[in-house]
C-alpha cells in the first residue's frame, strides 16, 4: 500500500517588535459589553470555568461577609463537607433586614448569628435549566430576575451519569448591569445599614 506523504509548510518565526514606552498588561475580566438581545451565556458566571465561592453553614455572618469581600462576590453557596449544596446566602441576607428581624424575634447579638440562620435553604432555590438558558437572551434573564425579585439566579444542570442536579451557573444583576452599562434594579432596597451599625455598636459595648 502506497504511503501518502503530506507536505508540511516550512516553519517560520513570527515577526516581533520592541515593547514601546507605556506598555501595560491585560488582566482577567468576566465583563464584556452586551445588549439586551445578546445571548444569556454572555452574562453567566460558568462554574466550570470559575470556581464557586462557598462557605459552611456554621460560619458566622462576619466570616461570610469577609469571604464575599475576598472573593469579590455577593453570593456564597452553603455546602457541607461533601460539597453538597445546603443553600445559599447573599450580601442582602447578611447586611439587610433579615439579621435585624431575627435578632428582634430571638434576642441575642448580631455576632451570634450563623450562616445557617439566614441562608436560603436548598429546597427554596429556584433553578433555571441550562437548555432554556442556551436559548435565552440577556433581556430574558433580566426579566427572570425581576420576576423573582432577586439579585441572583441559579442555573441547574442534570448529570445523566449520576442523575444528580448540579448548579452550573450564576446570574448576577450587578454584573449584568455593568455589562449593559445600566443599573438593573430587581427589588426595593430598604435603608437598614444604620440599624446594622447600631446593633454592631451594641455588641462592642
Amino acid at each position: 500500500m502506497a504511503t501518502i506523504h503530506k507536505e508540511v509548510a516550512a516553519q517560520q518565526p513570527l515577526a516581533t517588535r520592541k515593547a514601546p514606552q507605556g506598555t501595560g498588561f491585560s488582566q482577567p475580566s468576566t465583563f464584556t459589553l452586551v445588549r439586551a438581545e445578546s445571548p444569556a451565556l454572555c452574562v453567566m458566571t460558568d462554574l466550570k470555568q470559575v470556581s464557586a465561592a462557598t462557605i459552611g453553614p456554621d460560619a458566622t455572618l462576619a466570616q461570610a461577609n469577609q469571604t464575599m469581600i475576598s472573593r469579590g462576590v455577593r453570593l456564597l453557596l452553603v455546602v457541607n463537607r461533601d460539597d453538597e449544596v445546603l443553600g445559599l446566602i447573599t450580601s442582602r441576607d447578611t447586611q439587610g433586614e433579615k439579621p435585624i428581624q431575627l435578632i428582634q424575634e430571638r434576642g441575642g447579638k448580631f455576632t451570634d448569628l450563623l450562616v445557617s440562620d439566614l441562608m436560603c435553604p436548598r429546597e427554596r432555590i429556584d433553578l433555571m435549566d441550562t437548555t432554556d438558558v442556551l436559548r435565552a437572551t440577556v433581556g430574558d434573564i433580566v426579566a427572570t430576575l425581576k420576576h423573582l425579585k432577586r439579585q441572583h439566579a441559579m442555573v441547574g444542570e442534570h448529570d445523566p451519569v449520576t442523575g444528580q442536579t448540579r448548579i452550573r451557573g450564576i446570574f448576577s444583576a450587578t454584573q449584568i448591569g455593568r455589562q449593559l452599562g445600566a443599573a438593573v434594579q430587581t427589588f426595593e432596597v430598604s435603608t437598614t445599614f444604620s440599624e446594622i451599625e447600631g446593633l454592631l455598636a451594641q455588641d462592642n459595648a
